[in-house]
């Protein structure tokens, strides 16, 4: 019978016997040829045994594993949420979730680096942008962050770079979010910042000195009170002011940017993206004019394409933090792109009237519920609020929550003894309100919502938002699907064809595994609901970290990271807490790899560390010389290594025992980044190497998808000693994890499991794949890109590979070689192979002019071998340029890739034909994917920056 595992590793054991005899394996004794592989590849001395010890369950059939997955979602109570705290109830429309959430032609695209093939998702995050950027007022937004909470830490960040104050001091709003707070505690304490809270609505002044100031608007309490008189002190001290602003209030509310602010923060959830216990969810951030190249993260721009017509790209790329290494301010190199979509579609299918009838009804909503619980007796403390009330019942707090959950199925926010907060959302209903006033002992009085909101006549928002056409033209389903579907076909996903990203690891997102992030017993649940609400979340959440330790060799590990990012920083201040508990405050250095990914130096900055780089050698392994003279030179100070397995150039390094042996003995601790390890997982485990922490990337690695830019999601895992420092959570349903650990770090992310709305995903792959699947999916991985460099070597040299001339999972092809004889640069490759139907491998990374290539163990031999055929083809056209048979300045490289236009329009004029540059090989007829526009300028959209919707009459 086929298992999960047959299907998700896409060469078949026939197909890897022909693979393996053109790398000249044949099997040894007792072993599969593909064992016989790895032993090549994989040292002896980090290779563990088939045999050796998993906690792993067994593998299961998909229906077995939904099965499983509906126990544990029958555990869950769904109750009606009106928590709020930066989380809500929301509709998400069907047009949306079956076109853009369940469909693969949006949740397994990439990044957007090669803009030619993502122009649908660019349009999409425009989008997104210009509803940002309207709704609060200001100039520019960027493409989503990973929530409310650590975009507030960014805005911190922000204000304390782009100030000219020479003060430590960030002013945090006492009526902030509590999980704000906690997690601007953590940050801030990292790298010096000194935080002074103020009750900023009660009039408290600010200190002297300052270079910013956080303002929640509304507050977390749903005071809507006017802040611009703070905002004017800020000034006046020489601070920036960042305001975390509820998008939907800002429908009936004046903007941040209205009211003076620099920055303006926030999440998008309530913009119909499940709560998802937590996430993922796009968060926000906007800018004044000025500010928009401190923006960190994305930034969607317009640019044209080689024919002069309008193009999306990434702008300011060059800014992006893990370029910019050590020198970073931020270590996010990624967004929310699939969440940021959803919400800025929410916007599309809505418009302005739709988002302002809906806010409308919340507020009403809150309004008479407010006026109630008065009539009852009940003091509702303020009088001016959007969506909140926050009431005060001296001594029956707790009683009136328990009350509300237990015999009417909703959940209130017990803020203490003496007050309960109460959130109205899109999906409260007038019955929701009635129950609410009825646990507080009102009476259930029969007339329907008042007309009117709490909301103070000065702040009524006065201007315009959401004008551009695109947010007013697709209002019936039909347009709606219509334009879903045409950004959808000009991009490339996975359901396309093969992503060879190395570093990125595309793999397969099968069907069964994504099936259960929209149930409603996951989907719909509030990430400070009652632990008995969420006991099968819980449950889930303690076997996959139970599953991630045991395959990584580590003890304990936390899913709180939404990011790749977060987990590396998670993982160095966990190092960081470490060292502070043992009295050696003084270690700080951190050691880095030349080689390594840029987010390392970044993510060790804003730990609070100095990072300092050790060479690589020749073949692209840790140089021992360098790495000891850097041990001894900071023998007092070395806080950490962080290192990359396999290396960033795709190679097992034999020396990786000795690496972190004598980081050990000079007191440090092994970060091991876990980038790379689907090219381990069940032959060697980051723990037995030597390392004491890893980040691990669930969208890599475990099969949740990239969905063009995030989600993402980053676990931190760690040895025991170091355990007590992983991320804790103030609101968390608990303080035990998986082998009771108990965390008392500080948090990285809003909600206390992170984007736990995704990690069914990853669970289901686990728990489908087994211990043998995971094991036989590396061996596939390794194959497949060991296959790839055999068949391409005579064409382009292979750059790295180890002592056994075998790579890991992924190999470097130098194209430095074929610009020297032909002129043609990895640019053009890359551009090219859009025209052969393919997205581009990694470009330039970590070696400038190279491709990284990663198959992974999704693709089968056909897909392998057309991309081989391709690349060979491609340097045929090369030469072609190098004998003359083409003009250097004009061929099919140079001038690629080749829209439809640009093959039927106007006289050909080129030395090529149309059919060499539209269907270089015959394959191509039967299922050509055409690119929407031509070569992007990407020099004249950095020097004309416009990062929100063109008009309409750009495109005639």
């Amino acid at each position: 019978m086929t298992t999960f595992a047959d299907r998700h590793i896409g060469t078949t054991v026939e197909a890897q016997r022909v693979m393996l005899d053109a790398l000249g394996i044949a099997a040894g004794e007792d072993e599969r040829p593909v064992d016989t592989l790895m032993r090549d590849a994989v040292p002896a001395s980090i290779r563990r045994d088939r045999a050796a010890e998993s906690t792993l369950p067994a593998a299961a059939s998909e229906s077995e594993a939904l099965a499983e997955l509906r126990a544990l979602a029958s555990r869950n109570t769904v109750n009606r949420p009106m928590i709020g705290q930066g989380y809500y109830g929301t509709i998400t429309p069907s047009v949306i979730q079956r076109n853009v959430l369940e469909n693969p032609s949006w949740y397994t695209a990439y990044t957007p680096y090669q803009p030619e093939i993502s122009q649908g998702r660019l349009e999409a995050l425009i989008n997104f942008q210009t509803m940002v950027a309207e709704l609060t007022g200001l100039d520019t937004a960027n493409a989503s962050m990973l929530d409310e909470s650590t975009a507030v830490a960014e805005g911190m960040l922000l204000a304390r770079r782009a100030s000219k104050a020479t003060s430590n001091v960030f002013v945090v709003d006492a009526d902030a979010l509590p999980q704000t707070k906690a997690l601007l505690a953590t940050r801030a304490e990292a790298v010096g910042i000194e935080l002074v809270e103020r009750a900023l609505a009660a009039g408290e002044t600010l200190p002297e000195a300052l270079f910013g100031v956080f303002v929640q608007y509304p507050g977390a309490s749903g005071l809507v009170w006017d802040p611009s008189a703070v905002i004017d002190a800020a000034h006046l001290a020489g601070g920036l002011a960042v305001v975390a602003a509820d998008l939907l209030a800002l429908t009936l509310i004046s903007s941040p940017g209205s009211l003076g602010a620099d920055v303006a923060v926030g999440t998008t959830q309530r913009f119909g993206v499940p709560m998802g216990f937590g996430g993922p969810h796009a968060g926000y951030m906007a800018v004044r004019s000025g500010l928009e190249r401190q923006l960190p993260g994305r930034l969607v721009g317009v640019s044209q394409d080689a024919e002069g017509h309008p193009a999306y790209r990434l702008s300011l790329q060059t800014r992006e933090q893990h370029i910019r290494r050590e020198k970073a301010t931020s270590n996010i190199c990624t967004a929310q792109v699939l969440l940021a979509v959803m919400a800025s579609m929410y916007a599309v299918c809505h418009g302005p009237d739709g988002l302002r009838a809906i806010a409308s009804r919340a507020a009403t909503g809150a309004r008479f519920l407010a006026t109630q619980l008065e009539r009852s007796g009940a003091e509702v403390v303020h009088g001016a609020y959007f969506d909140t009330i926050t009431v005060r019942v001296p001594g029956r707090a707790e009683e009136i929550v328990r009350r509300a959950h237990d015999e009417f199925g909703t959940l209130l926010n017990l803020v203490d003894a003496d007050t309960v907060r109460v959130s109205t959302d899109e999906t409260t209903t007038h019955e929701d309100i009635l129950r609410v006033a009825s646990a507080f002992g009102a009476g259930e009085d029969s007339f329907a919502y008042i007309p009117a909101t709490a909301l103070p006549a000065a702040l009524h928002r006065q201007d315009e938002y959401l004008t551009h056409p695109v947010f007013h033209a697709h209002r019936s389903e039909t347009a709606m699907m219509r334009y879903l579907k045409t950004l959808a076909d000009r991009d490339y996903a996975l359901d396309r064809g093969m992503i060879p990203l190395g570093s990125c690891t595309m793999k397969l997102n099968a069907a069964t595994e994504m099936a259960a992030i929209t149930w409603p017993e996951f989907a719909e649940l509030h990430p400070f609901a009652p632990e008995q609400d969420v006991r099968g979340t819980l449950e889930l959440i303690d076997q996959l970290e139970a599953w991630l330790a045991d395959v990584t060799g580590y003890d304990a590990v936390s899913l709180q990271p939404n990011a790749g990012s977060q987990g590396e920083l998670a993982g160095l201040l966990a190092i960081r807490g470490y060292h502070r508990a043992n009295g050696d405050a003084q270690r700080t250095v951190c050691l880095i790899p030349s080689s390594a990914h840029g987010t390392n130096a970044a993510s060790a900055v804003l730990a609070g560390m100095t990072v300092v780089v050790v060479a690589c050698d020749e073949l692209g392994n840790v140089d021992l010389g360098d790495l000891r003279a850097k041990i001894a030179a900071n023998a007092e100070t070395l806080a950490a290594l962080m290192i990359t397995y396999p290396s960033t150039h795709g190679v097992y390094e034999q020396d990786v025992l000795e690496i972190t042996a004598a980081v050990h003995d000079a007191g440090g601790q092994v970060y091991i980044d876990g980038a790379n390890l689907n090219a381990l997982l069940g032959y060697s485990r980051f723990g037995d190497l030597g390392g004491d922490v890893s980040h691990l990337n669930l969208h890599k690695t475990f099969a949740i998808p990239h969905g063009g830019g995030g989600p993402g999601v980053g676990p931190v895992a760690a040895k025991a000693h170091l355990a007590p420092h992983l991320p804790a959570h103030p609101l968390a349903q608990r303080a035990e994890h998986a082998g009771g650990h108990v965390f008392a770090g500080g948090p990285v992310s809003g909600a206390p499991y992170g984007s736990a709305g995704v990690l069914p995903i990853s669970w289901a792959y686990v728990r489908m794949m087994g211990a043998d699947g995971l094991r036989d999916a590396t061996a596939a991985a390794v194959l497949a890109a060991n296959y790839v460099a055999a068949r391409l070597e005579g064409h382009y040299p292979v750059l790295y590979t180890g002592e056994s001339g075998r790579v890991a999972h992924e190999c470097i092809l130098d194209l430095r070689p074929l610009k020297e004889a032909t002129g043609i640069t990895v640019d053009d490759v890359a551009k090219r192979l859009i025209d052969y139907g393919f997205h581009s491998p990694t470009m330039s990374f970590p070696v400038a002019g190279t491709l990284m290539v990663e198959p992974t163990e999704s693709e089968d031999l056909g897909e392998l071998e057309r991309f081989i055929e391709a690349m060979i083809q491609i340097k045929a056209e090369a030469d072609a340029v190098a004998a003359g048979r083409w003009d250097a300045a004009d061929n099919p490289l140079v001038n690629a890739p080749h829209t439809a236009v640009s093959l039927i329009a106007g006289e050909w004029t080129h030395p090529y034909t149309r059919e060499e540059a539209a269907y270089p090989i015959r394959s191509l007829v039967a299922g050509k994917y055409w690119p929407p526009v031509r070569r992007i300028d990407q020099a004249y959209g950095d020097r004309n920056l416009v990062c929100a919707c063109p008009p309409v009459e750009a495109f005639a």
